[in-house]
């Protein structure tokens, strides 16, 4: 049995499949997994995971129209079962599991847009439920799967998971020593940054106060600040750094597998509602998580030890999976959900959080 795995929406979205794939290849051992990405953060996270058999890498977005028909012709067939990774509510991807033409297409069934976004073109659905996170929505169809197949197996639980190279871990080691991180020191890793698209930058808090909240916890529990980010948020962590009068140290490497491997050393990460976040989740890290408009019952850190920081507004969560880009209804502050939210009460959350850990 061959299956393929569409994880083209994300980061966070393909990391939040690889319990799924553990799900499948525990009780399938001999299957071949194959995944399809268009991003390179997901190639990053996915290439030494021993339970994936290949990952075919394809930029749709910048190959165009011809050249990705063509590309998804030659899969055409070669597939006996096609997930689509929760979420990935939108036309294009249906279409895309419609002509790669496995004959078992499991995705969900969302409660939002799915008719006008060619839902129908899968043949296997689970009804998508608010209540759960996206990694449980994903185990679903896993199940589902191996119940067509008359397959038994223990609902046990499965964890995130990112593999490491040892060219990764050994520039993770360098990048320590040249940093002078030392073993004593209490490291704090911030993520300022997140998606962009269809207007997710209005998930951002604001970089002052990620500064504001670096300088205080520098006082307070004598901690390093790592500022942590792709290539495209260089600029916003020199921002924070500036703010901070450059007590904190920027990350830069030439991978997300690089970055993960640097995360590892962390003792507490304060994030965004991001695909970092996700990445924390699967390296067991402390995680304080900031939210605003998206639900956290989808994407809240994933079986870690964690808190969240948010306002609880009565119009929170306001976001849900559509191809519709994120607004607010919102007459007196729009964004008022992550705009208002305060130094204090995030710090708060962090001080449970180092009080829990050194209990």
């Amino acid at each position: 049995m061959r299956i393929l795995v569409f994880a083209l929406s994300g980061i966070g979205d393909a990391l939040m499949f690889s319990p799924t794939i553990s799900l499948i290849r525990k009780n399938l051992p001999d299957v071949e997994i194959d995944l399809l990405c268009m991003f390179k953060g997901v190639k990053d996270i996915y290439e030494n995971n021993p339970k994936i058999n290949r990952i075919i890498y394809f930029d749709f977005i910048k190959e165009g129209f011809f050249k990705s028909l063509f590309f998804l012709m030659k899969l055409r067939k070669k597939y006996d079962v096609s997930f689509n990774v929760y979420p990935s509510n939108r036309k294009e991807y249906n279409v895309i599991s419609f002509v790669v033409g496995a004959k078992e297409r499991y995705a969900i069934q969302y409660l939002r847009r799915d008719f006008m976004n060619f839902g129908f073109l899968n043949n296997f659905r689970i009804i998508e439920n608010d209540y759960l996170h996206n990694v449980e929505e994903n185990l679903n169809l896993g199940r589902l799967f191996l119940e067509n197949h008359n397959i038994i197996f223990e609902d046990e639980e499965f964890s995130l998971e990112i593999f490491f190279d040892d060219d990764s871990l050994e520039f993770s080691n360098e990048w320590l020593k040249q940093n002078k991180i030392f073993e004593k020191d209490f490291i704090i890793g911030f993520h300022a940054g997140c998606a962009t698209l269809k207007n997710h930058i209005k998930r951002r808090w604001e970089p002052e106060k990620f500064a504001e909240l670096g300088k205080r916890l520098i006082d307070k529990y004598n901690s390093k600040i790592l500022l942590f980010g792709g290539p495209d948020e260089y600029e916003l962590n020199e921002r924070i750094n500036s703010l901070m009068d450059r007590k904190g140290i920027i990350v830069r490497t030439s991978s997300l597998l690089q970055t993960a491997a640097i995360m590892r050393r962390i003792n507490l990460f304060v994030t965004n509602d991001s695909a970092l976040m996700h990445v924390a989740s699967a390296l067991k890290l402390n995680v304080v998580a900031i939210f605003g408009p998206t639900n956290t019952n989808y994407v809240h850190p994933y079986k870690t030890k964690h808190k969240i920081a948010r306002l609880n507004l009565e119009c929170q969560p306001c976001f849900y999976y559509s191809p519709k880009p994120l607004t607010c209804s919102r007459r007196d502050v729009q964004f008022k959900c992550i705009k208002e939210l305060s130094v204090d009460i995030v710090l708060n959350e962090v001080d449970k959080l180092i009080s829990e850990l050194r209990i």
